[in-house]
């Protein structure tokens, strides 16, 4: 077995075993921390599928972005709602929980269905763009183009978000304060 082969399975285990511990947790902090933990791996995994600039999104916008404001919005929650969260007493799997439990299997049985049935490999249509030499190849300069319109043309969006992202901030930071009694 090659390193790559053990490296994805380290890396798909971890994601698989974090993800499980986030959706398991009833204490928020290690959810959140263990989500990063996920994060990352999912970005391991993209950088062992050769998606490097994807792998740099998934830091720079969930681990970077994402993460951050879960991390806010936990810190400006009322200990009253963490609390109660806490307290809560439900197992994992109950029968009120029947109904989205059985939603999931039935979402998990389609997705295998439509991956072993799809035959992805036998697609007419790769098989033709591969023929006649339509494919994108993956090098350093589209990635470079990438940055590049980015942080040109681009710029003004991009800045945009980044200041509506901030707003949502401190929009959510000011819903969560408790209002002054008289």
């Amino acid at each position: 077995m090659s390193m790559v082969k053990i490296l994805f399975y380290v890396m798909a285990t971890v994601a698989v075993f974090s993800g499980l511990y986030v959706a398991a947790s009833k204490n928020l902090v290690r959810s959140i921390f263990m989500f990063f933990v996920t994060l990352l791996a999912l970005a391991g995994l993209y950088v062992i599928a050769l998606a490097d600039f994807v792998a740099i999104t998934q830091i720079v916008i969930y681990v970077g972005g994402i993460l951050v404001l879960i991390l806010f919005a936990f810190m400006l929650s009322g200990k009253e709602t963490l609390e109660a969260v806490q307290q809560q007493k439900d197992r994992f799997i109950s029968l009120s929980k029947l109904p989205s439990v059985l939603l999931a299997l039935l979402f998990f049985a389609v997705m295998a269905y439509v991956f072993y049935n799809s035959g992805a490999d036998n697609l007419t249509w790769t098989k033709q763009a591969v023929q006649t030499g339509q494919v994108i190849k993956a090098n350093e300069s589209l990635i470079e183009n990438i940055g590049v319109n980015l942080m040109t043309r681009y710029l003004l969006p991009f800045e945009a978000i980044s200041i509506l992202l901030l707003l949502a901030l401190v929009g959510a930071a000011h819903l969560s304060r408790k209002e002054q009694q008289a």
